[in-house]
């Protein structure tokens, strides 16, 4: 698979996935409808996605540099790390408009998600690894 195809594949499948799991969040523990919830998680899930595409691209510019190859435990929780800092710094405000509620309280909601994303991601990137190979950054 080429490096764009991968990326894009990694991607879509992603954010795919992560909108199912974040309208259960944000239908249970919001209080929004389920409109409400499915439209805020698309939403969060097209700016995630290109959030994802950017860090990626970047991380794994980063990464070809290395002179160690692979992705140890140490490497894949940073990267989760990272990519879940930015995306907060996105996604913070527009909970807080989306939902009507405070900064505070959109923090608070957005702690439950990366807590639950921080596992998805981990999982997800795992298994699309074993399932497709490394990224030719990593071998």
């Amino acid at each position: 698979m080429s490096p764009l195809t991968r990326k894009i594949t990694y991607a879509i499948t992603f954010e795919t996935f992560g909108v199912m799991l974040s309208t259960i969040y944000l239908l249970l523990l919001s209080g929004a409808s389920a409109q409400s919830s499915v439209i805020l998680s698309v939403f969060s899930a097209s700016i995630a996605l290109a959030w994802n595409i950017v860090f990626n691209h970047v991380f794994e510019a980063w990464e070809a540099r290395q002179p160690i190859k692979g992705r140890p435990l140490a490497l894949r929780a940073a990267h989760t790390l990272l990519f879940e800092v930015g995306l907060t710094l996105l996604m913070v405000p527009l909970l807080a408009w989306w939902l009507a509620v405070s900064l505070l309280t959109a923090l608070s909601l957005e702690i439950g998600l990366i807590l639950l994303f921080l596992a998805y991601t981990y999982a997800f990137t795992w298994g699309f690894d074993r399932l497709f190979g490394l990224p030719q950054s990593a071998r």
